[in-house]
């Protein structure tokens, strides 16, 4: 599963190299690019609401199935495009697939993890960033021979993927519990999950203005150096959410981890703000803003589930939606900014917004605290518990008391 979610999640940053060389070769705005971003996170941010309710009642694999199909046909059919709105198009079908595969392959990892709830998270943020990081380089290389090489690599890719799913996962029949369709909405009722939810939509409002429109800003590199570039920001993402943010927690907090994650990324935004015909410092921002993304997306996303008083494969629906609202809306504000105003004032709009992110953060800190107290608590934990019920109620998962005894000994070690 976590292989799969690697190459799902390298559709993200996947387009970033050749950004410039579709605008140049299909004779399209900047604005009108971006919307390669936009498309495809708001239908999945709009699909997150529905994934719980599609598993619920076909079951967790045939779900992963048919988000990874419609994956390999829209990735497909967007390289064989010959104009921007119909890439645009169908990474919008893409989104939706990537919606009903992301929010799916997180409860599976979640169930299937022996270490408890904390290390699944650590597990699917691994997979995230290796995806990011392999993302840029896959289409940086395909790029160099033409724009749809990347869309029909990933296309090739999610069909290994989805072979792999057909005949390695085991079956995993519906849930006896029908999820509702108003669940991930009516879960916003809640304050803590509907305030992180709103961090984390502050959070990707600047890591997306960064991640859609800072390859406009780095001169003339060609497709394989911009893939370089967001390379190695990858795998500081990958590495920063993998080792940094678990030390990091425990050394500081998650609170304070995060609050110094989110100073940082303005502090970068601010900089590419600033010098925006400078590409060396665009350059140098961009790969160093892989430590706070990376420490972002494990610290947000555990803080989600740590804290929200609903059952986790609901608060995940939840927060995806409104997160990706905001990443998605980003990039084409951004290009449009951009156009009417130069290119300093999206970044520095999106430094400011990073900061309310820290404000925003700051109203629940004991809740994050409180969180945290409980998490180093010896013995039985809500994570683990929750991890537990996760394993319980999907099928052909390991069973309860498995997953307690191996979380235990995890405990011990």
């Amino acid at each position: 599963m976590a292989f799969a979610c690697v190459i799902s999640f390298m559709g993200i940053g996947l387009v970033d190299p050749i950004l410039p060389s579709l605008s140049g070769q299909l004779d399209a705005s900047h604005a009108e690019v971006e919307l390669l971003f936009t498309s495809y996170l708001v239908v999945t941010a709009i699909a997150m609401l529905v994934t719980g309710w599609v598993s619920s009642r076909i079951g967790p694999k045939k779900t992963l199935i048919t988000g990874l199909v419609l994956i390999v046909a829209f990735a497909a059919l967007a390289g064989a495009s010959s104009g921007i709105w119909g890439i645009v198009g169908f990474r919008a079908g893409w989104g939706l697939g990537n919606a009903l595969f992301i929010a799916t392959s997180l409860a599976v990892i979640v169930g299937s993890a022996s270490g408890g709830f904390a290390g699944a998270i650590v597990l699917y943020e691994t997979a995230l960033g290796l995806g990011i990081a392999a993302g840029p380089l896959v289409g940086g290389l395909l790029g160099t021979v033409s724009w749809r090489g990347p869309f029909f690599g990933v296309s090739v890719l999610m069909l290994i993927a989805l072979v792999a799913t057909v005949v390695l996962l085991e079956p995993t029949p519906p849930s006896p519990h029908k999820a509702k369709l108003s669940e991930p909405i009516t879960a916003l009722r809640h304050r803590a999950l509907a305030t992180t939810g709103g961090v984390g939509l502050l959070y990707n409002w600047g890591f997306f203005t960064m991640l859609g429109y800072a390859p406009f800003l780095m001169g003339d590199l060609d497709p394989i150096a911009l893939g370089g570039v967001f390379f190695g920001w990858g795998l500081l993402v990958a590495i920063f959410a993998v080792f940094g943010a678990p030390w990091l927690k425990e050394r500081f907090g998650t609170a304070r981890t995060l609050y110094g994650a989110l100073i940082g990324i303005a502090v970068l935004l601010a900089a590419i703000g600033l010098f925006d015909t400078t590409p060396a410092v665009v350059i140098v921002a961009v790969i160093l803003s892989g430590i706070v993304v990376g420490l972002n997306n494990t610290l947000v996303t555990t803080a989600v589930m740590s804290i929200s008083p609903v059952p986790r494969p609901t608060a995940s629906a939840t927060y995806g939606f409104v997160r990706f609202i905001g990443g998605g809306l980003a990039p084409f504000v951004a290009g449009l900014l951009a156009g009417a105003f130069g290119a300093s004032l999206p970044f520095l709009i999106a430094a400011v917004v990073a900061l309310a992110g820290a404000v925003l953060l700051s109203t629940i800190h004991r809740d994050l605290e409180a969180a945290d107290a409980e998490a180093a608590q010896p013995g039985p934990s809500h994570e683990r518990a929750d991890a537990e019920q996760a394993a319980g109620e999907v099928p052909g998962l390991p069973t309860e008391s498995v997953i307690a005894e191996d979380a235990l000994e995890h405990d011990r070690r």
